[in-house]
């Protein structure tokens, strides 16, 4: 099969293909050639989601590379997505996908060698550091690269799609979804603007859209963490969000969530004020 083929074929293929066994951390043990010792995974996964459709304030951008930092732990898997519109160059990405190692303990240890056993602790030591830099980056680019000027941001299609991407995954049995969004739906399916204002939500009606659109995702079971909810850019002609308003957000998504197995357990309006648990 010549290139030009090739990229065809890739390209017709969904994220999801891609996303099960995507691996840009290397193992140390695959480096080191102890994949037959390598400790099984932790079962926990981090899903980070970027809306580029809004910037993130600075303080926001650090405190949630903070509460991702202090999240991941050895033998996890990270991934990080970013979403727009469905326009020319604005799609959902896999931007990155990544695996820590667990240390090798017990009698398994006992029984490799020395050299090897140097060897793959260096590694390890600075496996961590590895996955600050390679997702840090991604990360880093992901919100640089958000934009006042598209005019679409479709987020439940968005978690639909990862959802799909979800459900190709074995060894995962505990799921945290951290969405870094304004929560604003403005698409075809419906917009939670009115007169380019923040409109008060009918909560019972659009669950009812959304339900018809068939745009309930399949988050399996994930806990889901919001930071940046009710930002709004500068075409917004008041800036002002009301607790009714913001309330009434919160409780779509709450909804929302639920009825696409996740539960949503922190609501940041638009600080996330609890750590990612």
């Amino acid at each position: 099969m010549n290139l030009a083929k090739a990229l065809v074929l890739a390209m017709a293929l969904p994220c999801a293909a891609f996303a099960a066994d995507r691996n840009d951390l290397q193992s140390c043990y695959e480096r080191n050639g102890m994949t037959e010792v390598k400790p099984a995974s932790s079962g926990r996964e981090l899903v980070v989601i970027i809306d580029q459709t809004i910037p993130m304030p600075d303080d926001l951008q650090r405190s949630s590379w903070g509460q991702i930092d202090r999240f991941v732990q050895p033998g996890d898997r990270v991934k990080l997505y970013t979403f727009s519109a469905f326009l020319p160059g604005e799609y959902l990405r896999l931007a990155y996908a990544g695996e820590l190692d667990k240390p090798l303990v017990g009698e398994v240890r006992d029984d490799v060698s020395q050299r090897k056993l140097r060897s793959l602790d260096q590694c390890l030591a600075t496996q961590k550091k590895a996955f600050q830099g390679g997702f840090g980056k991604m990360f880093v680019k992901g919100l640089r690269e958000a934009r006042q000027d598209i005019p679409k941001s479709e987020i439940m299609n968005s978690l639909r799609k990862v959802g799909e991407d979800m459900k190709l995954e074995h060894g995962v049995d505990d799921r945290v979804v951290f969405l870094m969004s304004d929560m604003l739906e403005h698409s075809d399916y419906t917009s939670f603007y009115a007169s380019n204002q923040i409109k008060q939500l009918n909560v019972a009606n659009e669950l009812k859209r959304a339900a018809s659109k068939g745009l309930q995702a399949d988050l399996q079971g994930a806990r889901v963490y919001v930071t940046g909810a009710g930002l709004v850019t500068d075409s917004v002609k008041h800036a002002y969000r009301s607790g009714k308003t913001m309330d009434a957000l919160n409780d779509f998504w709450r909804q929302y969530l639920s009825t696409s197995n996740a539960t949503l357990v922190g609501f940041g309006t638009p600080s996330l004020s609890t750590d990612l648990r």
